[in-house]
């Protein structure tokens, strides 16, 4: 099956917002590397199966979590950039929405490169601080360093 450059990049987005980690292989090529800008390609992962580690840090302890669509923007090339809100809801009851821009590279009907871009401080300061204390004992093994690839 073909898929333009924004089926692909909605499809991932579907798959995510439902937290289905599994699923994030039929949207990702098998050597995608995502990174969260704001602390850099050093701290990327690379492929599905580490893409699903590494968002389930962030994500794992989450009561809900919902991506909300926003303006999509592609090129020839297969190149989208992509603004759009996700809301998290914690256990102990906070709950905020984070803007997000996130910049996408396209390759067969895939994503094989995503770099989100989004407000550090806003995370800090909104998480329960036993969201920020977890980080520092998360599993790590995917991390994987970018920083010659992007």
């Amino acid at each position: 099956m073909t898929r333009t450059p924004e089926e692909a990049v909605r499809g991932l987005w579907r798959t995510l917002s439902a937290r289905d980690y599994d699923g994030i292989a039929d949207w990702v090529t098998d050597d995608c590397i995502y990174l969260d800008m704001p602390v850099g390609p050093a701290l990327a992962a690379r492929g599905p199966a580490d893409i699903a580690k590494r968002l389930q840090v962030g994500w794992g302890g989450l009561s809900a979590y919902e991506n909300h669509d926003g303006l999509l923007l592609s090129d020839a090339d297969g190149n989208v950039m992509y603004e759009h809100t996700e809301t998290w809801s914690f256990p102990t009851g906070e709950v905020f929405t984070l803007a997000f821009v996130t910049v996408h590279r396209v390759r067969d009907g895939r994503v094989c490169l995503w770099k989100d871009y989004w407000d550090y401080g806003a995370i800090m300061n909104n998480a329960p601080a036993s969201w920020v204390e977890g980080l520092a004992t998360a599993d790590t093994s995917w991390v994987y360093d970018a920083t010659d690839e992007v």
